[in-house]
């Protein structure tokens, strides 16, 4: 069993009971009462030519161990946005990644920027409860979600409800699957999350077959500015950055760095 799998199993024990009457009832309450969305699409549409930088938070990572367990997501959020982070991403994963619900309310009260909720969204429920934690966006991972119907109605709730959605695929067919219910956002994720392998080559193979009327986001192996660089050159109008950001001594210098990249004319 791979650690997707592991993960998933955990996440349909949690969707089970977020399902209880009570706790639906008031998810959807929540998600009514929600404050208006941030867009999440628009704020990747850099106006000054540069690379989008989305910037994780992050305690731990199945692959990785602790990254930054005593994190302060409050700290963490304008640390990033001050050096010029275009969009949030919070893990709100407790069991594999450390994170909360908590983590995403902190961090988007801190800031002004997009926030997009980073768990393994598998249930319509879900939907409901990133839409009334205040989350702007939501990720839907393609791997993790191999029905296409159900796909596709994931994603449409989600508009519906007024939230951006990153939609993440790793190859050929994934990458077919996002762009067959209409994702306006498609991020590629260059870690295996069977093996958990890293491998930017698989990012840029995949960034010339998505069309340029979609915002193309480079996710995992962002190391440094030259790493933003090599994406901005394969077509990439946007990065995902965490583990470099949550590990330096300085997230704001950090950030400006990354955040520094002009976009290049890719292959789209």
């Amino acid at each position: 069993m791979s650690v997707l799998d592991d993960i998933l199993a955990t996440k349909r024990d949690e969707v089970t009971i977020l399902h209880q009457p009570q706790a639906r009832d008031a998810i959807r309450k929540a998600a009514l009462d929600a404050p208006p969305i941030r867009s999440f699409p628009d704020a990747l549409r850099r106006a000054d030519g540069r690379v989008a930088v989305i910037g994780e938070i992050k305690r731990r990572s199945p692959s990785k161990g602790d990254l930054a367990p005593d994190l302060d997501a409050a700290d963490t959020a304008r640390a990033y946005a001050a050096g010029g982070a275009a969009a949030l991403s919070v893990l709100t994963d407790a069991p594999y990644f450390g994170g909360s619900v908590l983590d995403l309310m902190h961090a988007r009260e801190a800031v002004d920027i997009p926030v997009l909720r980073k768990d393994f969204t598998i249930d319509d429920i879900q939907v409901y409860e990133a839409r009334g934690i205040g989350a702007d966006a939501i990720l839907l991972i393609a791997a993790a979600i191999p029905d296409d119907a159900q796909l596709a109605d994931l994603h449409s709730l989600a508009l519906d409800l007024g939230l951006g959605v990153l939609v993440e695929v790793h190859d050929d067919a994934e990458l077919d699957r996002a762009l067959a219910i209409g994702a306006a956002v498609v991020g590629v994720n260059s870690r295996d999350l069977g093996s958990f392998v890293e491998d930017l080559g698989v990012a840029e193979t995949i960034a010339a077959r998505i069309p340029a009327g979609s915002i193309a986001v480079a996710e995992s192996a962002i190391r440094s500015p030259d790493d933003v660089v090599r994406m901005a050159g394969a077509g990439f109008d946007a990065v995902l950055v965490g583990e470099a950001l949550v590990r330096s001594e300085d997230p704001t210098a950090t950030m400006q760095a990354f955040a520094g990249v002009d976009r290049r004319d890719g292959g789209r």
